[in-house]
């Protein structure tokens, strides 16, 4: 019950709606695991019939395309829901989640969740408003790919990996992407964002050493 009452994700998410008694019973009914850097939570198409709460660890949101090709669809880290949206309209979900890093989840059946809904008005109202939530980034994000410049997106995602997730002892981002990925976010062909990272980094405003990439300059940056 301690670990469930202190938990990072509870005082973030949605379930911090809930009474001492449903914390009782969300710590009877959790399972709590571990997934290693690269596997997956769930896969697009799978019903997961639950929520995944993540304590530690980033991991990517992604769908495949039609040609089969991975589309990066937003990043996760500790303190969020994932599987809420299928939960509640009875679908299998709608994206794959990968660990970027090694993750400590835990996962609530979707029963007990479901319990809290119909139970807890102030529960179902945070979990509506998340949802709520993700749509409205979704939609700024489709102006954003429509109206931004690629330069323009790519500052800003560089500044969202570094102001969102943080960076390591040496200043890079923590948040490790291969250019493939970045590209994927940014919604650009690789070659362009190699190219526009290229111009960053003899500008000064970023250093690139291998893969990782350090932001010197987060002011000339937002400039961009």
């Amino acid at each position: 019950m301690n670990k469930c009452e202190q938990c990072i994700v509870r005082q973030l998410s949605s379930l911090k709606a809930l009474t001492k008694d449903e914390i009782i019973r969300l710590a009877e009914c959790k399972t709590s695991y571990t997934v290693k850097k690269g596997e997956p939570l769930f896969t697009e198409g799978e019903n997961v019939n639950g929520v995944f709460c993540i304590r530690e660890g980033i991991c990517k949101m992604t769908k495949l395309s039609a040609n089969g090709n991975e589309q990066i669809v937003k990043l996760t880290a500790k303190g969020e829901l994932l599987g809420q949206r299928s939960m509640i309209s009875e679908e299998p979900v709608n994206l794959s989640a990968v660990a970027l890093d090694d993750m400590e989840v835990c996962f609530i059946p979707k029963t007990e969740v479901m319990g809290f809904f119909n139970r807890n008005n102030q529960f179902s109202l945070q979990v509506m408003k998340t949802i709520c939530g993700g749509l409205k980034e979704a939609d700024d994000q489709v102006v954003a790919m429509a109206q931004k410049p690629v330069r323009q997106r790519l500052a800003e995602t560089l500044l969202y990996l570094h102001d969102t997730f943080g960076v390591h002892d040496d200043n890079s981002l923590r948040v490790k992407l291969t250019r493939e990925e970045l590209a994927g976010i940014v919604g650009t062909a690789t070659e362009s964002c190699i190219r526009l990272l290229s111009e960053m980094n003899k500008l000064g405003i970023i250093r690139l050493d291998g893969k990782k990439i350090i932001i010197n300059n987060p002011t000339a940056l937002s400039k961009v």
